[in-house]
């Protein structure tokens, strides 16, 4: 469902809206104009909202593998044999190696570190890029 203004267009494509500033001029071929306008925000639209599902199933697999690996010391976030070294922001920013990013996740996952046994022999890469994409 395409919406055209003098302001902005607004397009929702399958659940996702984005909106782009635009100015429509007066001009004698306004509708070929806001044809051209609705489907390139659209196709915009459609690109981005292709990724959703993708991530989302991303997210429901490192919840997964989180719970059957990793929730038995970090239930809730937290830690039951180091208690200050959380899931938590402030804590992963201080202790992970690397700052607090996806690939120092994924790193700590697959090598371990101190009591956090190694996950890099019993999960694959997606599952560890998974539950990393989780924490994070």
């Amino acid at each position: 469902m395409v919406f055209v203004s003098a302001q902005k267009v607004s397009t929702v494509v399958a659940g996702c809206k984005v909106q782009a500033p635009h100015k429509v001029a007066a001009r004698p071929d306004k509708a070929v104009h806001n044809k051209l306008v609705s489907m390139t925000v659209g196709a915009v639209a459609a690109g981005l909202c292709i990724a959703s599902p993708v991530m989302a199933s991303n997210l429901q697999l490192g919840e997964e593998i989180f719970s059957n690996n990793c929730a038995a010391c970090h239930t809730g976030g937290q830690n039951i044999v180091q208690v200050e070294k959380t899931l938590q922001k402030p804590a992963l920013e201080q202790y992970l190696d690397g700052g607090l990013s996806e690939a120092s996740i994924v790193t700590q996952a697959t090598n371990g570190k101190g009591a956090m046994p190694a996950f890099g022999d019993s999960l694959s890469e997606e599952e560890i890029q998974a539950v990393a994409s989780y924490v994070y």
